[in-house]
């Protein structure tokens, strides 16, 4: 059986570490800073990948590869992107047995070597839009890491897109800002804000990007996916030039949007409990566990014959009532029949390892004709007519989704507060819990560093109009008292 997890008011960092673990999720590597993901947590990866890659290919974009390898000059190609990503790369200079002639940048990001192969298939308008989205590892070399938040290696999605115009590249940008914001909160029950970023906290070889904003259980922010338009920065950088309607040789408009393992993360602070891992049933393989309860005595063979008969059975209709649901994905139902454990074990590894819904059947409750059934983030038991079982299932999974969004937006817009006024904001800040705190800005930079050093609080972004545009504010700024330029924002402390 798991060690005790730590309480989440005891020590939340260490809570965290403890669910990761504890419920086999991921695990140290032998190479510092980079994390195995076990079974049970490339499982809900798996889940993400399913259900994202149908979304982006739904947008008219296709999978491709492209190498692990980055010669270096590529990357020095355009200088705010290689100043931005120089200290996070890790560098091959010695292969096949002598040093290589130019070293080799292992994958902090694909802009550059994708830009290389755009600028060799691009040649006229008709080639235009040409998208493409990779699955695939990338390495940062960070100094702190913490397991699927922040490691050296991670998975992740990268699409990258070119357009005729600026104004085509927009739409794409804003497009997949708004497939990751749906995908967070219909699949990952995250409720997420979407934004902009400051110029200081923008992808670096960026014209401006786009995020969406999670907030965790110790009101802390979590940057969830983010989608950059490019403009013709590297498209100039490459050479990625098309022959447009006009004769004119032009530069390609670029995009570039991605999301990676964080979001695990992200969902296992958003949902979990100090019993263990809470999963949204639509990250889940198995949703359904049945956990037949035997006789004591071992003579009572035909007892425990017909328990697991009736545990059958109920499997059964559980497969049924998913084929004839409208479930955006089908029902995993597990039967343990291991007799080598108790009860009561079994009880708290499926709370650990986040299985949705339990199903505990006995022989009293075959006289009764009933199954008792647990939902994971309520924990109460539920005594169920057998014959109603499927149906009731469907139901409970349906509802466990919709109610732990619902409770994950609750408690975000409890803790996201307005302030007018300098000191505010740091109290606010410094209040037990943390949150968003949403504020003017006049949007200079010297304000947002001044904050930064004081608090240790970023801008998370600026909230958005339904033209997306920066919400522009009739109140000063905050921090200077300025008039004029002022902008909302929200500030926070973040992972």
């Amino acid at each position: 059986m798991a060690e005790k997890i730590t309480p989440r008011a005891e020590d939340f960092s260490q809570w965290y570490q403890d669910v990761v673990i504890q419920a086999r999720l991921a695990d140290y590597s032998p190479v510092k800073g980079c994390m195995v993901i076990r079974p049970n947590g490339y499982s809900i990866w798996e889940q993400i990948q399913k259900d994202l890659d149908q979304r982006i290919k739904k947008t008219g974009v296709r999978n491709a590869y492209f190498p692990l390898f980055i010669p270096e000059s590529f990357l020095k190609k355009e200088a705010e992107h290689v100043e931005g990503f120089a200290p996070q790369c890790a560098v091959v200079t010695y292969a096949g047995a002598k040093e290589l002639e130019e070293k080799l940048v292992i994958r902090p990001t694909s802009e550059t070597i994708i830009n290389s192969m755009f600028a060799k298939w691009i040649q006229s308008y008709r080639d235009l839009p040409m998208m493409v989205n990779q699955w695939a590892n990338v390495v940062r070399w960070e100094m702190r890491t913490r397991l699927f938040l922040r490691t050296t290696e991670f998975l992740w999605q990268e699409g990258h897109t070119c357009h005729a115009t600026g104004e085509e590249a927009e739409q794409r940008v804003r497009q997949m800002l708004r497939v990751y914001t749906e995908f967070a909160e219909e699949v990952l029950a995250m409720p997420v804000i979407a934004g902009q970023k400051s110029e200081s906290e923008k992808f670096a070889g960026a014209f401006k990007t786009y995020c969406i904003e999670g907030m965790m259980q110790d009101g802390k922010a979590l940057q969830a996916g983010t989608s950059h338009h490019l403009s013709t920065n590297f498209a100039h950088a490459f050479g990625t030039l098309f022959l447009d309607k006009d004769g004119k040789q032009k530069e390609v408009h670029q995009t570039s949007w991605g999301v990676s393992t964080r979001l695990l993360g992200g969902m296992i602070m958003t949902h979990s409990d100090d019993r263990g891992l809470v999963l949204p049933p639509r990250l889940a393989a198995t949703h359904v566990v049945i956990v037949p309860i035997f006789p004591q005595s071992q003579g009572q063979m035909q007892a425990r014959t017909q328990v697991i008969e009736a545990a059958q059975k109920v499997l059964g209709e559980i497969e049924t009532a998913s084929s004839l649901s409208n479930l955006p994905y089908s029902i995993g139902v597990e039967l343990d029949q291991d007799e080598t454990k108790q009860a009561g074990w079994k009880f708290h590894e499926y709370e650990l390892i986040g299985i949705p819904l339990r199903i505990e059947l006995g022989p009293r409750d075959l006289e009764k004709g009933q199954v008792v059934l647990t939902r994971r983030d309520l924990g109460k038991k539920e005594f169920v007519p057998m014959v109603q079982v499927g149906q009731v299932v469907v139901e409970a999974l349906k509802a466990m989704q919709k109610d732990l969004l619902e409770k994950a937006r609750a408690f975000r817009d409890a803790r996201t507060f307005r302030v007018d006024s300098y000191s505010e904001l740091q109290k606010k800040l410094d209040q037990p819990g943390g949150g968003f705190i949403e504020a003017s800005w006049c949007q200079n930079s010297k304000c947002e560093e001044k904050v930064k050093q004081e608090t240790k609080a970023t801008i998370r972004c600026l909230p958005l109009t339904s033209e997306y545009e920066p919400i522009a504010e009739s109140q000063s700024c905050v921090i200077c008292g300025a008039k004029g330029r002022a902008v909302r924002v929200i500030f926070a402390r973040s992972y």
